[in-house]
């Protein structure tokens, strides 16, 4: 039974789980991701803390992406598996624009961490020796600080304009979270120029860290190019293989968002995109970095026999 308790600046999503014949088996599944994701993260977290093994810059940088997946799957997923429970699916205007700005905010703190990760391998394989100068605690810090404020720049930005646009009776939301292009679908004025602007500054936002990316990487290669050893060749491309598989899924599925023309975007396939780079990958991140990595396997392996241990011996006192 639905709910229709709504004022008239309540927006209604028309939703993930818009068909009933397979509505409670994408519940289920979504439900899974996203406990899933947030223990996967929370663990990364975890070993991140308490292995000294692990107290070094790349995985200081990892915990951050680890935090920044946890927020943002918890801004978007819980809303929507509460909405579903009570056969609801309205959300207020102050709901959507904090999902709105939260949303931007913490995706657009990933596309620049993400990036900037890559500088980090980059000095790890062309700069060893100066590794620990050039990846210093102070320039970890200045690469989470300035990916945060690239993501609430783009957040304080873009939200308040976003909102300000009068919407027409037709309040409902073909998606199934507040994302910008979906929202902008029910303005009653004319939005090309913002759209513009939005579609600059996105753009901008995708390619600086992008840019990075490939600037590091392409060093990286000449570097592994001219390496003698079979052995430092593979350990180099290990190091990196699981950075790269991240950027590949997180950039690729936004770029689909972000930069391809309108003419190209169908609300199914939006859906589909959207569901990939705010629920899928942070799930799939943590669990590509563990599995890939076996500094974080043997981490895990080492805090599970500590749990086994503690349990054996509180088994014997009782």
């Amino acid at each position: 039974m639905e709910m229709h308790n709504t004022s008239s600046t309540d927006f209604t999503f028309m939703g993930l789980f818009n068909r009933k014949d397979i509505s409670g088996l994408l519940f289920l599944i979504v439900s899974i991701i996203f406990f899933t994701a947030l223990m996967a993260n929370g663990v990364m977290i975890f070993l991140i803390r308490t292995d000294s093994r692990l107290h070094t810059p790349m995985y200081f940088l990892l915990s951050h992406l680890s935090f920044i997946d946890m927020m943002y799957i918890s801004t978007i997923v819980p809303k929507m598996l509460v909405d579903y429970l009570l056969g609801q699916r309205t959300i207020s205007f102050m709901g959507c624009t904090a999902q709105h700005f939260l949303y931007l905010t913490l995706v657009g703190a990933e596309f620049f961490l993400l990036g900037l990760m890559a500088y980090d391998r980059y000095v790890a394989i062309c700069n060893p020796l100066r590794y620990p100068v050039l990846m210093s605690r102070q320039v970890c810090w200045m690469i989470i600080a300035g990916s945060w404020f690239g993501g609430s720049l783009d957040g304080f930005l873009l939200t308040p304009i976003t909102m300000s646009f009068p919407f027409c009776n037709s309040r409902e939301i073909n998606h199934f979270f507040c994302e910008a292009p979906a929202v902008l679908k029910l303005a009653c004025a004319d939005t090309a120029l913002y759209e513009t602007v939005m579609y600059v500054c996105c753009v901008l936002m995708l390619l600086i860290p992008f840019s990075v990316v490939i600037s590091s990487y392409a060093r990286i290669l000449t570097t592994v190019h001219h390496m003698s050893s079979v052995e430092g060749r593979k350990k180099a491309f290990a190091t990196c293989s699981s950075h790269i598989t991240v950027v590949t899924l997180f950039y690729g599925a936004a770029m689909y968002t972000y930069m391809l023309p309108h003419s190209y975007h169908r609300p199914a396939q939006d859906k589909v995109f959207s569901v990939f780079y705010t629920i899928l990958t942070p799930m799939l991140n943590p669990l590509i970095y563990s599995l890939r990595n076996k500094d974080v396997t043997g981490a895990l392996k080492k805090a599970l026999a500590r749990f086994k241990g503690t349990q054996r011996v509180a088994g014997e006192v009782f």
